[in-house]
């Protein structure tokens, strides 16, 4: 087997050499990982109980999950962690769902600072609006409704793992945290794994964070985190009668000079750097100067520097438009003014090609025969990988298509799903110190 010794460096101990200093053994760890007797136990167990997983994705799926009204599909999936013997079973005061499979680092180290542990988490939350119908409609091995694959389908199969894990009776080294996190789309802006790695008891023991988003082959390792910056801008004017009023300022016109001096901004392909308009509103009526419009916004980029550098362009434009519209119009009854507000702030950043996490999900992607791709994505490790502690987002297998669309689906034929959960099972156990 790999070096325990190793491991416990990658884990957060000093006192042997690093693993990210020896890239060759990350592939003799995963081996020694899948060609021991505990993984093939385990991986047949995922086999022998793929028909409960797929039932347990439908029920989950099937109970809404809006942003911030993930209670009631909370509230089952703590009682499913509470059934599989895991200890520690709660619900934080965010919302977050959890437990711990307790590794083999003596009673005395727990005592001291709790010990290093890996964290591996599935999001609770959809992006689908209250009311949204979310009945599965199953039509042999795929699954179509909405958030049935974003995530609902990785929460179960967090689950599939402990009882695997039980069935083959494995021990790791690493305590293992499984979370059910709350607050990962749009408006929730990672506020659970967010509270997870700066206010719960956990915050200074997770030195590795593995987050299961996704129905896909498995071949895909997130690295990268896309860093995010969200503003709801109101425009604001002393507004009155389109006709009686003619000449007065206007926030619709403030607005408009900012969305186009914003679209004509220029960004960098590389790294990949994106803006949007996404909602526009606004007004009183058709024949009504508005007193105040609005607008919310998205940029995005793989680059804390760009993201920075469009943030303070974003902002500059819009005071210019104001000063504009008001050296434009009459300003008699009132001028423009505007309120940026931000409404969402993901951190960007990479975890880098060395570190373990990623030398280990990429030979276990290797050993299951499929050629690794490192990418960038918006994910609950952005969190992590923003505050220097390894983190990764991986898919489970499968196949999937048109998430966070009404018409979401996902295929679970068998071979295709199982591979990939073994792929991201290989990757926790090797991290953890299987034994």
């Amino acid at each position: 087997m790999f070096s325990i010794a190793a491991i416990l460096v990658a884990l957060g101990f000093s006192g042997a050499p690093a693993l990210t200093q020896q890239p060759l053994a990350a592939n003799a760890a995963v081996q020694a990982t899948v060609g021991s007797a505990g993984f093939k136990a385990a991986a047949a167990a995922l086999d022998r109980d793929f028909d409960r997983h797929v039932a347990e994705t439908i029920q989950l799926t099937e109970i809404p999950s809006p942003p911030f009204k993930e209670a009631e599909r909370a509230k089952v999936y703590l009682a499913m962690l509470k059934t599989h013997g895991l200890t520690d079973v709660e619900m934080d005061t965010e919302g977050n769902v959890m437990g711990l499979r307790r590794g083999t680092l003596s009673a005395s180290a727990r005592q001291a600072g709790g010990g290093p542990l890996i964290a591996i988490a599935a999001h609770l939350d959809t992006v689908f609006p209250a009311g949204t119908d979310v009945k599965v409609k199953r039509t042999g091995t795929r699954l179509a409704a909405p958030g049935v694959g974003d995530d609902s389908r990785s929460l179960a199969v967090l689950l599939a793992f402990i009882r695997a894990m039980d069935a083959a009776k494995i021990q790791t080294t690493a305590d293992i945290l499984f979370v059910g996190n709350v607050g990962e789309e749009g408006p929730g802006d990672l506020r659970g794994v967010r509270y997870l790695f700066t206010k719960s008891k956990y915050k200074d023991r997770i030195t590795a964070f593995i987050s299961a988003d996704g129905t896909d082959p498995g071949d895909e390792i997130v690295t990268g985190g896309v860093g995010s910056k969200r503003y709801h801008v109101a425009f604001k004017g002393p507004g009155g009668h389109s006709y009686t009023d003619f000449g007065i300022v206007s926030p619709a016109f403030a607005m408009a000079n900012a969305m186009k001096k914003f679209g004509m901004l220029k960004v960098p392909a590389t790294p990949k750097t994106t803006f949007s308009v996404g909602v526009v509103g606004g007004g009183t009526s058709i024949n009504s100067v508005p007193f105040e419009t609005w607008m919310d916004i998205d940029m995005r980029s793989e680059s804390p520097a760009e993201l920075q550098q469009l943030d303070a362009s974003f902002k500059a434009l819009v005071t210019e438009a104001v000063a504009e519209e008001n050296a434009a119009r009459s300003t008699a009854k009132g001028t423009i003014t505007a309120e940026v507000t931000l409404t969402g702030d993901r951190p960007s950043g990479q975890t880098a090609s060395s570190q373990a996490i990623v030398q280990i999900a990429s030979a276990s992607v290797r050993a299951f025969g499929l050629t690794p791709r490192s990418t960038f994505s918006s994910t609950d490790s952005n969190i992590p990988i923003s505050l220097g502690i390894p983190a990764i987002t991986l898919d489970a297998g499968g196949t999937s298509d048109r998430a966070h669309a009404l018409d979401e689906w996902i295929d679970l034929e068998k071979t295709s799903s199982l591979r990939g959960m073994q792929i991201m099972l290989a990757t926790l156990l090797t991290l953890a110190g299987m034994q």
